[in-house]
C-alpha cells in the first residue's frame, strides 16, 4: 500500500510571521472582499440563518445563504426576486434549471448546491450543462468534497465556489460514522497547492466545517482558503435564527430550556448585554428531523441537534474578527486579502507547544 503523508489540523500549525513588515498600523490593513464583504459565509442552516433574518450578517459584512427548508419550493422566479445566495438540494436544483426557463436578459442568480457528498458524477455534469446554459447569470457554489482532484473537476465543469470538507463541522456526523473526510488544514493547503501548480483560473477554496475560534479561520485563510464558512460560530450568536431560550434556572437552562424568547427584541438584546443567559437551539442540515422536513427518505442521521448558550452579539464577534484578522495580517506584511490568502509561511508544531500557547 502506498504510504500517505500525515495530514494535519488548525491546531498543528502556527502562522509564522514576516521578517519584517512595513504595515505600521492595522488601520492600513483592508480584510474585506472586491465587495467590501468579509471573506465569510454562513453555512446554509436553518439554526443560522434565514430569509427573513439574513440582513443582519449582511450590515455584518458576511454573506448569508438561506437554507433548503425555506427554498424547498421555490420557482426560479423566486429565486431571482430573493436577489441573494440559496441553497438547493440537487434533485430541486436539476428540476428547476431543466424545466425550460428562459435565460434571463439581467440579473444573477445565486445558487448554493447543498449535499453532503459533492463527489458525485451526476453533480459535475449538472454543474457543466447548467453553466453552459446560463454562463453570466448564475454563480455556483458546490460541494462538499474531501479531495483535491474532485475540486478541479468541478471547478473545470464551471463551479464559482467549492465547498470543501467533509465531516469536520459540529453538526455533521459523518466521519465518525463512516470513516470518511481529509483533515481540513491539510484539504486547504493541499487544494491550494495544486492550484499553483496548475495555473490558470479556477473555483474560489470554501473552506466548511469545524472553525471553532477566529484563529481557526485566520489559519485556513492564510492556508490558501478564499472564504471560511461558519456554523456553529455564528449560531452562538444571539442575533443567529435558531430558536432561543431563556435559562431555566431550575435545569441550568441546557438539557431543559426556559421559555422562547424572541432575541431580535430590544429587551432581549439588553438583558444578555446585562448579564441574563439564552440558549441556542443547534443541529446539522443532516439530521433526521431536518431530512423529514424536507421530506426526504433517510433511514440513518449524519447530524447532531444539541443546546448551545449565546456567547456574543453578532456586531461584537465581528468587530473582534475584524480587529484579530488585521491583526494576523499586519504581522505578515499584508496590505489586503490577495496578500494574505495562501501566502504566509507557518509552522507545525507539537502538542506542548500547542498546550503552552492555548490559555
Amino acid at each position: 500500500m502506498e504510504s500517505k503523508d500525515q495530514k494535519f489540523d488548525f491546531d498543528d500549525i502556527l502562522i509564522q510571521p514576516a521578517i519584517t513588515s512595513l504595515v505600521n498600523s492595522r488601520k492600513m490593513v483592508s480584510v474585506f472582499d472586491e465587495n467590501h464583504m468579509l471573506p465569510l459565509f454562513t453555512a446554509p442552516m436553518d439554526t443560522v440563518t434565514d430569509s427573513d433574518h439574513r440582513d443582519v450578517f449582511r450590515k455584518n459584512n458576511i454573506y448569508a445563504i438561506v437554507p433548503r427548508t425555506e427554498t424547498k419550493h421555490f420557482t426560479l422566479d423566486n429565486c431571482y426576486q430573493l436577489n441573494d445566495w440559496m441553497a438547493l438540494s440537487l434533485d430541486q436544483f436539476e428540476q428547476l434549471f431543466e424545466a425550460g426557463y428562459p435565460v434571463p436578459v439581467t440579473g444573477k442568480l445565486q445558487i448554493c448546491i447543498d449535499i453532503a457528498n459533492g463527489h458525485m458524477k451526476r453533480l459535475t455534469d449538472l454543474v457543466r450543462k447548467t453553466k453552459e446554459k446560463f454562463a453570466g447569470h448564475l454563480s455556483i457554489m458546490v460541494g462538499n468534497v474531501a479531495h483535491p482532484g474532485t475540486f478541479f473537476e468541478l471547478s473545470a465543469a464551471g463551479a464559482d465556489f467549492v465547498r470543501i470538507g467533509i465531516g469536520n463541522g459540529s453538526g455533521c456526523s459523518t466521519s465518525v460514522h463512516t470513516g470518511i473526510g481529509y483533515p481540513l488544514a491539510s484539504l486547504i493547503h493541499d487544494t491550494f497547492m495544486e492550484k499553483g501548480r496548475r495555473g490558470g483560473k479556477h473555483a474560489k477554496i470554501v473552506a466548511d466545517g469545524g472553525i471553532k475560534k477566529y484563529a481557526d479561520i485566520i489559519k485556513a485563510l492564510a492556508l490558501g482558503a478564499d472564504y471560511v464558512m461558519c456554523g456553529g460560530i455564528f449560531n452562538k450568536a444571539l442575533e443567529s435564527a435558531g430558536h432561543t431560550y431563556s435559562a431555566n434556572k431550575k435545569f441550568d437552562g441546557y438539557t431543559v430550556p426556559g421559555d422562547q424568547v424572541d432575541q431580535y427584541s430590544s429587551e432581549v438584546r439588553t438583558a444578555f448585554n446585562m448579564g441574563s443567559v439564552f440558549y441556542k437551539k443547534f443541529r446539522g442540515m443532516s439530521t433526521k428531523a431536518v431530512q423529514a422536513h424536507l421530506g426526504n427518505e433517510i433511514r440513518s442521521s449524519e447530524g447532531v441537534t444539541r443546546m448551545v448558550q449565546v456567547e456574543y452579539t453578532l456586531e461584537g464577534w465581528t468587530e473582534n474578527f475584524i480587529d484579530y484578522l488585521s491583526s494576523a495580517m499586519s504581522y505578515t506584511n499584508s496590505m489586503d486579502l490577495p496578500s494574505f490568502i495562501g501566502k504566509p509561511d507557518w509552522n507545525l508544531i507539537s502538542q506542548n507547544s500547542l498546550n503552552r500557547f492555548n490559555k
